[in-house]
């Protein structure tokens, strides 16, 4: 078993960064998507509609198919790592929800604070950046962690565009050793405290914003 851990840990690695950076894209296109869903731009909306549909409507394994396979052949010509194709298509798949996500949340915000910062003379993006965000994000930071862990446990696909992350490496030692019992079990709690990380990090930064909220509303 301990000559397996280091190959484990090598594919947990893989994961890891492709979570890290997937939450990042997947962080900066939910809300770049739920203010297009917002805008009274029209052209604006119709575009975050169709970025929110499209990834939430259709399979996030063709996504990665379509962006890996289908995007370097003409007419398109984009050629991409995998590393790259992992961490773009599992970001905007999970982004397209948290959009949704964040929009319900923005829209939860009582009208009396718009009301509040429209008798202070704030313009727009004062009122966004200063109340409407900070109290949107709190709120949908719960489901928000939900589909983080999910983007997680999502990388277990990337392994079909040759990627040796986590899944990848079980399957590779478990064909060579069988072993599965051990090596399966070795992954799930990989998985597990990955998760548990996720859901610890998330839950902090809960209370922080909570407690600047609190200080915030006692000034």
């Amino acid at each position: 078993m301990n000559e397996l851990l280091p190959l484990m840990l090598e594919g947990a690695w893989v994961t890891v960064q492709i979570t890290f950076w997937g939450s990042l894209l997947a962080i900066v296109a939910a809300l770049i998507g739920a203010l297009g869903r917002l805008s009274p731009i029209a052209p604006l909306r119709w575009l975050a509609i169709a970025y929110i549909e499209v990834f939430r409507g259709s399979s996030l394994l063709v996504q990665l198919f379509w962006l890996y396979f289908v995007l370097p052949m003409p007419p398109f010509n984009i050629s991409m790592s995998a590393f790259n194709v992992a961490v773009i298509g599992l970001g905007l798949n999970i982004g397209s929800y948290g959009a949704e996500v964040l929009r319900g949340a923005i829209r939860s915000v009582h009208e009396g604070q718009y009301e509040a910062c429209q008798a202070l003379n704030m313009t727009a993006w004062q009122r966004l950046r200063r109340v409407i965000l900070p109290q949107a994000l709190l709120a949908a930071i719960p489901p928000g962690t939900n589909l983080l862990i999910e983007l997680l446990k999502n990388t277990s696909l990337v392994s079909l565009i040759t990627l040796s992350d986590l899944a990848f490496r079980a399957r590779q030692l478990d064909q060579a050793t069988l072993m599965t019992l051990e090596i399966f079990g070795l992954a799930l709690v990989m998985y597990f405290i990955l998760a548990q990380i996720i859901n610890f990090s998330m839950r902090t930064l809960e209370k922080r914003l909570a407690r600047g909220r609190m200080r915030g509303g006692m000034s």
